[in-house]
């Protein structure tokens, strides 16, 4: 597997979308952020929030797009041919609905699961799948006509601490993987549960 030179987080802009679900990725970078106290600037060219930082001896891009969820592979796209980045190379993190808030799961490639975010970051690769992924468990509202209310909704305050605790240890587990020891990394995140 190539080794991780960048992680976008999806997310929706501003205040109204800021603390919702459907940001759970946004916060994970936001949270590296916090790590490495590197801030997100305003970077019109990649259509986002962008930082280069060094975490666990990475040097990594992080970019948070500023264009909505459906709208996010133009600022992918414009990352990876500013700096020419192969999609192997980029590790998007995301809201995943099909598991518990306070899990996360490592992926390499495969469909969108029908995330508007992840399709529109397929079809901007030119329909390259094989990015790695970070899906940060929402959870399900349990019927497929509330799923957007639910994800452009707030969670409340035991789930956020949930996902948050989820997020925290994929920090913990985000440097075996920059190292490459994806196997490492997937069996710690993927045994955590908060």
């Amino acid at each position: 597997m190539s080794q991780v030179k960048a992680i976008i987080g999806l997310g929706n802009p501003g205040a109204e979308y800021e603390d919702t679900r459907h940001n759970a990725g946004a916060w994970l970078v936001e949270a590296i952020v916090r790590d490495t106290l590197a801030p997100l600037r305003v970077e019109k060219k990649f259509l986002g929030l962008y930082a280069k930082v060094n975490f666990a001896g990475h040097e990594l891009h992080l970019l948070n797009p500023t264009t909505f969820m459906n709208r996010s592979g133009g600022a992918v796209a414009a990352l990876c041919q500013f700096f020419k980045l192969l999609p192997e190379e980029l590790l998007v993190a995301h809201d995943e609905l099909d598991i518990a808030p306070g899990t996360a799961r490592f992926k390499q490639g495969g469909g969108h699961g029908g995330h508007n975010g992840l399709r529109d970051t397929i079809r901007a690769l030119g329909n390259n799948n094989a990015f790695h992924r970070l899906r940060i468990g929402i959870g399900h509202p349990g019927d497929a006509k509330l799923v957007t209310n639910y994800v452009l909704g707030r969670p409340g305050k035991m789930e956020r601490q949930a996902i948050d605790a989820g997020i925290d240890e994929c920090l913990t587990t985000l440097p075996d993987a920059l190292n490459g020891d994806w196997a490492k990394a997937m069996n710690r995140l993927h045994s955590f549960k908060s």
